[in-house]
């Protein structure tokens, strides 16, 4: 019977994880400091540990390096409430198996411990215990504590030790320059050049002499040899931002690159050896950049070798506020917690945010200046940005639904009540009467598109349009 061992002080979330542990025929210990943990695994080693970085005394960091020396065998998976990259990348340093950010449902916690008893055994070198902290002041700090932000962090953690092609999306304004950065600064060639290469702002004449270099005379104007910048990058990481408008004859180039590690300049003919690692990222969709015929499918799968998603902003409201402080304390204001009153933070929570954290960043400055000094109110943040690129209906209509929501939970008349029937009553409607105006008006088809039955359609005329005629059946 596997035993598996909890090392957490918060009394609800060790009983509910020895229950669900239990249920499964485990045989659980329980702990509520790494110091009683290291002394039940001593005595028992376990074969599975659920371990807390924040524990009264030794934090749970350091505490992974004691039980990789006590029970080099076992899985240990760490668990936090307050991680941030650093917290993620040093568990994963440290030989943790598993990373789960708190809350987490139990289902996850059960299919960590079924993959840790499973696992081939070859457990990694232990680490020394390294310190974590919850503020990085970095300028190039993730900030978030939200799960689509953790599950980042995780893959970050990940794919950073490895030569592995990353490719990141997400909407514009996201951050995925500074993911970027975070796998660089946490790989083996963090002491290399990180070169970032925005495709789009490149002249897309040049965009191939600029990457692999040219001979003299490769072209007019080419008076000298220069060395590209995947060449100028040897030994460390490239970032390729909008990955989608790199021109096809470059792709097929590009590709040799990281299939040989090796680059032939504009003009030339000799191969030059390079050691670059390609880190990669787009807002758009490059499968269908690939069915379109615009981007090589096998470049696609050789950069898409490892992904990592960023989510927007209205799908993290929760970390406005910190993001929010990281920036003014990024501008100068050594208190930014006491400048952010809860109206404003609640304020702050309540916008769409189109333009996603890179929106948040420059509204934020523009409130600071006009604040002077002072606390920030939302009359000082400018209006809500007109335009912040290209973002289809669905996902117009998705952040308008999200508003919607945030605007009735904030009425002060008591808590809201039948949120799903008043969206259906609002855009029912327009569904409806913009179906009929295609079809002009004929309700037999209307209801195939809407996948309803007729007499369906019938209620919701009458229930929208009261004084509609009732036709006859359409053939």
């Amino acid at each position: 019977m596997p035993n598996i061992m909890i090392v957490d002080d918060e009394e609800p979330i060790a009983w509910g994880l020895r229950r669900a542990f239990e249920r499964e025929k485990y045989r659980v210990g329980v702990a509520a400091s790494a110091e009683d943990g290291l002394a039940q695994a001593r005595k028992n080693p376990p074969d599975v540990v659920f371990l807390d970085v924040r524990l009264p005394g030794m934090d749970g960091l350091t505490a992974l390096a004691e039980l990789r020396a006590i029970a080099p065998a076992a899985a240990v998976v760490v668990m936090t409430a307050h991680g941030n990259l650093n917290t993620a990348v040093k568990a994963v340093e440290g030989g943790a198996f598993d990373y789960l950010a708190k809350p987490f449902d139990l289902a996850q916690a059960i299919d960590a411990a079924k993959r840790a008893i499973t696992r081939p055994q070859d457990p990694p070198a232990s680490q020394p215990g390294l310190a974590h902290e919850d503020i990085d002041p970095s300028p190039d700090a993730i900030v978030g504590r939200s799960p689509g932000v953790q599950a980042v962090f995780k893959r970050i953690a990940l794919v950073a030790p490895t030569n592995a092609c990353v490719l990141i999306t997400g909407e514009s304004g996201t951050g995925k320059e500074l993911v970027a950065r975070a796998v660089h600064a946490n790989s083996p060639r963090r002491n290399k050049p990180f070169l970032p290469v925005h495709v789009a702002a490149l002249n897309p004449n040049l965009v191939e002499s600029e990457l692999f270099g040219h001979t003299r005379g490769a072209f007019t104007g080419a008076d000298r040899p220069r060395d590209g910048l995947l060449a100028l990058a040897d030994g460390g990481t490239v970032f390729l931002d909008e990955l989608a408008d790199i021109p096809l004859p470059v792709q097929a180039k590009l590709l040799r690159v990281l299939e040989r590690q090796e680059v032939i300049p504009v003009g030339g003919g000799e191969p030059q050896t390079v050691n670059v690692r390609i880190v990669s990222a787009t807002h758009a969709d490059l499968s269908a950049a690939v069915r379109d015929g615009t981007f090589r499918h096998d470049l696609f799968y050789r950069l898409n070798v490892y992904p990592i998603h960023l989510p927007p902003l209205r799908d993290r409201i929760d970390d406005i506020p910190a993001l929010a402080e990281h920036f003014l304390r990024r501008f100068g204001v050594a208190n930014p917690a006491e400048v952010l009153p809860a109206d404003t933070r609640a304020f702050l929570k309540s916008r769409p945010w189109p333009g996603n954290v890179r929106e948040l960043r420059n509204a934020l400055e523009h409130a600071a200046i006009e604040a002077r000094g002072g606390p920030l109110r939302p009359e000082h943040f400018p209006e809500p940005a007109a335009a912040a690129g290209p973002v289809g209906v669905s996902e117009r209509l998705r952040s308008l639904v999200t508003e919607w929501v945030r605007e009735r939970t904030r009425q002060k008349d008591g808590e809201p009540a039948e949120l799903h029937q008043q969206l259906l009553d609002t855009v029912e409607p327009a569904l409806l009467d913009e179906v009929l105006r295609q079809l002009d008006g004929n309700r037999l088809v209307a209801a195939r598109w809407l996948g309803l039955a007729r007499a369906t359609v019938r209620k919701m005329i009458r229930k929208h349009h009261p004084a509609a005629d009732e036709p006859d059946d359409e053939g």
